[in-house]
């Protein structure tokens, strides 16, 4: 039943990594999810399967507040409600990455679950609704834009003053205060806020990908090159990036899916 690989036109089938199989998997299933014609039982199947499919990028998200005194599962239980959220949410036809939308969505969620366990300064109620308001805005238009949203645009989004925007987003500053021994009394032993002092910067470990790549990004091919250029430095979207260089977008997706790959691969070489 297995012994023979060879499809009809004589050729072996692709070989999929890991993320490749992953984003095919998701499409299958948003495909399924998004069928108003398929009965009800089988589109919810598809939705409990994308949210177990996707369960990794919560895992990943909630490790980068796992020494902030709360239980490693607590985050991830309260990242999956924004993993939910943005299965509901996605639009397929936006040509965005569902990982690239489902994140900040995820870690909002997360920033949301600390700042409900208590606030230094009372902050009123519309600025702690407002935040809410902007960090579901900055997912949407992060998907409909393809980059991040400028103050001005998330004030149109949500129909306020770019003040109010600035004033909801440094309102995120008043959590409550922490002493440097503060723990939680859970038998596992939580870090203290004392115990991250002295670690090494995260932005040292930036710094030495950047020098990394740059050999391997000085290897690709033009077209390649011009494609990453446009779509990580200028913001374009694949739409946009499609128009620039007269190809079709899935034409694009497809380079830009395979030489993020490519360069993936060849950094994990490399260390």
């Amino acid at each position: 039943m297995f012994g023979d690989t060879t499809q009809d036109d004589g050729s072996t089938p692709e070989v999929l990594t890991g993320v490749e199989a992953t984003r095919r998997r998701s499409a299958e299933l948003f495909g399924q999810f998004r069928d108003e014609n398929a009965p009800e039982a089988s589109r919810e199947t598809a939705r409990d399967s994308l949210v177990h499919l996707h369960l990794p990028l919560v895992e990943h998200c909630a490790r980068r507040f796992r020494n902030r005194g709360e239980p490693f599962e607590d985050l991830v239980q309260v990242g999956t409600i924004g993993l939910i959220k943005s299965v509901d949410r996605f639009d397929t036809d936006r040509g965005v990455e569902f990982s690239t939308y489902a994140t900040p969505t995820i870690i909002g969620e997360i920033k949301r679950y600390f700042r409900d366990k208590g606030w230094a300064i009372r902050v009123p109620r519309r600025l702690q609704e407002l935040r809410m308001q902007i960090g579901a805005a900055t997912a949407e238009l992060t998907q409909s834009l393809g980059r991040s949203p400028t103050p001005r645009e998330l004030a149109h989004a949500i129909g306020c003053t770019v003040e109010e925007i600035v004033e909801g987003i440094e309102s995120s500053n008043a959590y409550s205060t922490l002493s440097l021994d503060a723990s939680d009394d859970h038998d596992d032993g939580a870090a203290t806020m004392l115990d991250a002092l002295g670690v090494e910067d995260a932005g040292l470990e930036h710094v030495e990908i950047r020098e990394s790549i740059k050999p391997l990004l000085d290897r690709l091919e033009p077209r390649e090159k011009k494609i990453l250029l446009l779509r990580f430095f200028k913001n374009m979207t694949q739409s946009q990036i499609a128009e620039e260089i007269g190809v079709s977008q899935m034409h694009v997706s497809r380079l830009l899916n395979r030489t993020l790959d490519q360069l993936r691969t060849s950094l994990d070489e490399a260390r």
